[in-house]
């Protein structure tokens, strides 16, 4: 299936009007704190949570209110997750109303999150201020605002949108994403709010995206830790006027080929743009005897504390890579381990077997002085395969970290 980057982000599908603004959660009137995304008609839709046993107030909102398949607005602000805020929930909903109220719609169609630091008081009255704004300000190009308003710690904003076919009906899918520290496997270890002008029943889009999240959200890793307030969801107003998707099948398939693309691009952006990164690390795992095990294993590589450092300090300490295999929880051989480092200044075998690989040590640092350091990886113990993304660990993570609150 052929799939065609365009512009727009979560705007670019049919239907979709979105805006950013400061409304006074984070200190600096600079950065926009409150962001909207409105659907023409209300929308299917789906989403997959944070594993983490402390959960935001937003999640338990959200959940109740698109428990029926169905949502038409998503609200987020940054600056405060509203995670164990006494009022939390309550808040939540009234920020549900207050954002449905502006925009002539049901507060049990909206999406509410939230991302920022956790455990401190949170008030109404900045959503008081800021809904009005937004819904005054919703324009088909507000993707950009939209996503610069979730923002924490992010560098760059994470956006994407694609054109594709489903049954010679052109459709899109939109996409934001905001994720730089507080990122672990465990789903959905970011936010991120997708919209798709395709027709999809909310039960497919629920398999869809539960599905996907194995091979995209749940396979990269900045630091080790699974956030609070993560979400990742999808809203799909029809308006594409493809016959709707209600099972598995060809048009099904296509649906989810769109999706995996939109995902990967996300993951592989939100990996690269890590708290204090300066280098993206993908694991090409091969050889594992079944998915599951291919996925834990490339999961493990790209987590390792130590590997991260190394590559940050460009030593191609190829040990460390074997160890993350070797304390993976799984059951496969590491008896016949092959592992290749490369970029786009070169490559260098620095395992075979499990055993020492004749390199260059200069070659190796060449290599690895380049922004994206590939390392492949052959276990040599089936056919499955996975890659996992993730980032070097550098002083300016603890730095970032030290004083994230001030």
């Amino acid at each position: 299936m052929e799939i065609k980057e365009i512009t727009g982000g979560v705007c670019a599908p049919k239907g979709y009007k979105a805006a950013g603004t400061h409304c006074g959660i984070r200190y600096s009137s600079e950065k926009k704190d409150l962001m909207m995304i409105v659907s023409e008609t209300i929308a299917d839709a789906a989403g997959v949570y944070t594993t983490n046993k402390v959960k935001g107030a937003p999640i338990t909102v959200t959940k109740e209110n698109i428990a029926d398949g169905k949502a038409g607005l998503i609200i987020c602000n940054s600056g405060n997750a509203n995670t164990c805020a006494p009022n939390g929930e309550e808040i939540a909903k009234k920020t549900c109303e207050l954002a449905a109220a502006a925009v002539g719609m049901k507060a049990e169609d909206v999406i509410v999150a939230s991302t920022g630091v956790i455990g401190e008081p949170m008030a109404i009255e900045p959503f008081e201020k800021g809904i009005p704004v937004l819904a005054s300000s919703l324009s088909a190009d507000g993707s950009e605002d939209a996503a610069a308003a979730i923002m924490t710690t992010d560098t760059v904003k994470k956006e994407i949108a694609i054109e594709f076919e489903i049954g010679g009906k052109t459709c899109r899918i939109g996409c934001i994403a905001k994720g730089s520290g507080m990122i672990h496997p465990n789903m959905a270890t970011m936010l991120c709010f997708i919209t798709s002008d395709a027709a999809v029943s909310a039960d497919m889009l629920r398999k869809a995206l539960k599905d996907d999240v194995k091979d995209s959200f749940n396979q990269m890793s900045v630091d080790g830790d699974t956030s609070t307030n993560d979400m990742c969801m999808i809203m799909a107003n029809g308006m594409a006027g493809n016959d709707i998707i209600d099972s598995e099948g060809e048009d099904y398939d296509a649906f989810c080929e769109a999706l995996a693309y939109v995902t990967r691009y996300t993951a592989k952006a939100l990996a690269a743009d890590g708290e204090g990164a300066g280098k993206l690390i993908v694991c090409n795992l091969e050889g594992a005897p079944d998915k599951d095990t291919a996925r834990k294993v490339a999961r493990s590589v790209v987590s390792s504390s130590l590997l991260k450092a190394a590559i940050f300090g460009e030593d191609a300490n190829w040990g460390r890579v074997l160890c993350a295999i070797g304390y993976t929880d799984a059951e496969f051989s590491a008896d016949k381990v092959d592992v290749v480092m490369r970029s786009e200044k070169g490559s260098v075998t620095v395992c075979l077997d499990s055993r020492y690989a004749p390199h260059s040590e200069e070659e190796a640092a060449e290599v690895l002085a380049a922004d994206e350091i590939i390392i492949d990886v052959d276990l040599k113990d089936g056919d499955a395969s996975s890659t996992a993304w993730g980032c070097d660990l550098t002083y300016d993570y603890v730095k970032i970290n030290g004083d994230y609150r001030s």
